[in-house]
């Protein structure tokens, strides 16, 4: 596969100009590219520069208001609520961030929930944003239909992620979790499919619900739960969450984050902010110090997020972007 490398503002720049030429406004393009160049950074190239052309066909289509402006509102002390109006979910983060902050400081503990909002790519990229601020993060979204519950063979919740983003007490991330409640992610799946690549056994189901190795067949079947049944029960939690608490869209009701079959899909994101000194007693930075070097002594093992972290380093350089994602993105902006 032919490769270009390109620098961190490179890809910012890039991701921006495209979503412009959709119709996005620079607010919301300027917010997801900022994500864009942050997840090429930490090396997760199927939720990059890769979704940017399926961001530019949604604002093109109607699927995504390019032009929305978030509204905020604090309906109680420590509830933030965002209306993204049906446009991208980054820029409605952006927009309730602050205060779920400024929130969680004063009551210890906040909470934002956002709808009618859209795919926010990968989920640790904003939960991270809130352990810098010194703050243990939990995040969910939602995500249209994909995975059947046990026994089923008929998706009735998405991957549906869920992230946890722990503060290192020096305005950085000590743990970053971030999984979807399916053995892999949809995007990973979509990815094989462009490239005409079989995909492992155990990543998909047909519409049967037999194991299929045909990425293809997967996408029109069902998302192999992660662990079976547990995984199924993790999609129902965000599900939960991110939907019926935040009044978005459920996932069997919501229109695909690829191609331009049906309107916004109108998902929704859940993210709580708790401050560590309103409930450790002041212990939470050496509790969590002593558990990360419990794991990262362990010849081997990986504490969660630091392989991301080796990749944003590695970016400094730049960043290897396949050709075939740069002439899709050419190709969207013609």
């Amino acid at each position: 596969m032919t490769q270009r490398m390109m620098t961190l503002d490179e890809i910012e720049t890039l991701a921006f100009d495209a979503l412009v030429a959709a119709g996005t406004c620079p607010e919301a393009a300027r917010a997801l590219a900022v994500a864009t160049a942050a997840t090429e950074a930490d090396g997760v190239a199927s939720h990059g520069l890769a979704y940017v052309p399926i961001y530019a066909e949604h604002v093109r289509c109607g699927k995504v208001d390019g032009q929305a402006v978030p509204e905020v509102s604090t309906p109680r002390p420590g509830v933030v609520r965002v209306d993204a109006g049906h446009g991208f979910a980054h820029g409605a983060i952006d927009a309730g961030m602050g205060p779920l902050i400024e929130a969680a400081r004063a009551n210890g503990v906040a909470v934002m929930a956002i709808h009618r909002s859209y795919n926010c790519g990968v989920l640790g990229i904003h939960t991270a944003r809130i352990a810098a601020e010194g703050m243990l993060a939990l995040g969910f979204t939602n995500a249209p239909a994909s995975i059947a519950p046990g026994g089923g063979s008929r998706p009735v919740v998405g991957t549906n992620p869920i992230s946890m983003a722990v503060p290192d007490g020096a305005g950085g991330v000590e743990i970053l979790i971030d999984q979807s409640a399916s053995v892999i992610a949809k995007s990973e799946i979509m990815k094989h499919s462009r490239e005409g690549k079989a995909i492992p056994e155990g990543w998909g189901l047909d519409a049967e619900g037999a194991p299929t190795t045909d990425p293809d067949v997967a996408l029109k079947g069902s998302m192999a739960p992660a662990g079976g049944y547990k995984g199924v029960g993790l999609a129902l939690i965000v599900e939960t969450l991110a939907a019926a608490m935040t009044g978005a869209t459920l996932g069997k009701d919501a229109s695909p984050f690829s191609g331009r079959a049906g309107g916004p899909p109108a998902t929704g994101q859940m993210f709580i902010a708790i401050d560590p000194g309103a409930t450790s007693g002041g212990v939470f930075a050496d509790r969590i110090g002593d558990l990360a070097a419990a794991i990262r002594g362990q010849d081997g093992a990986r504490l969660p997020g630091d392989g991301r972290g080796a990749a944003r380093a590695r970016a400094g350089d730049g960043v290897a972007v396949a050709e075939a994602t740069l002439e899709r993105i050419a190709a969207s902006m013609a």
